[in-house]
């Protein structure tokens, strides 16, 4: 396994011989890239969205029920690694007090008052309509109707902890060349 930048952590070993990392991850790297006009000058290499929980192992099974993997070499008692798009996108899901180490703001709750909304856009909305339905015979919740905007559409999903998800899918067309080109072919 390739070692990670970090901050203030360590490696363990597990007793079953895989490593786990615990303390403060650096987590993403950044470098320089070539771009084109839309495309930002630097490349992001990975993206990791941390979000607080109060049970980790009902966490775990919410995010497998919609269909994400928990990535074992990154998760311990403290966190676990979601697996949103491998090679990519993933959310660590830390234990409040674990949370609570990376800052020195109280960290508020997400069911009284959100803070963040993390957007998942899938390919198509058969797709958005399955993951919210396992998502909500895990245990989560679905407050708002789906916003249906003809060249997208978007439910939304609570996970047990208050922490928003949003399932989305858009138009290949629009997600290229803006929802005007959608508009412009249905003309």
């Amino acid at each position: 396994m390739p070692e990670l930048p970090r901050e203030n952590g360590r490696t363990e070993t597990t007793a079953g011989g895989s490593k786990v990392l615990t303390g403060h991850l650096l987590f993403a790297s950044v470098v320089l890239a070539h771009t084109g006009p839309h495309e930002r000058e630097t490349a992001m290499t990975a993206m990791f969205v941390n979000l607080p929980v109060t049970d980790l192992e009902r966490a775990k099974a919410f995010y497998t029920a919609i269909g994400f993997t928990i990535n074992p070499q990154f998760t311990d008692h403290n966190a676990a690694c979601v697996v949103v798009e491998d090679g990519h996108s993933y959310v660590m899901i830390l234990v409040r007090e674990f949370f609570q180490t990376f800052t020195d703001l109280p960290i508020g709750d997400p069911k009284i008052s959100p803070s963040v909304s993390t957007a998942i856009f899938l390919d198509s909305r058969e797709q958005v309509d399955a993951a919210v339905a396992d998502g909500l015979a895990a245990g989560g919740s679905e407050s708002r109707p789906a916003s249906d905007y003809g060249f997208m559409y978007q439910r939304q999903l609570t996970d047990p902890d208050g922490n928003v998800l949003e399932f989305g899918w858009m138009d290949p067309v629009a997600a290229e060349q803006g929802p005007e080109a959608v508009a412009n072919q249905q003309a």
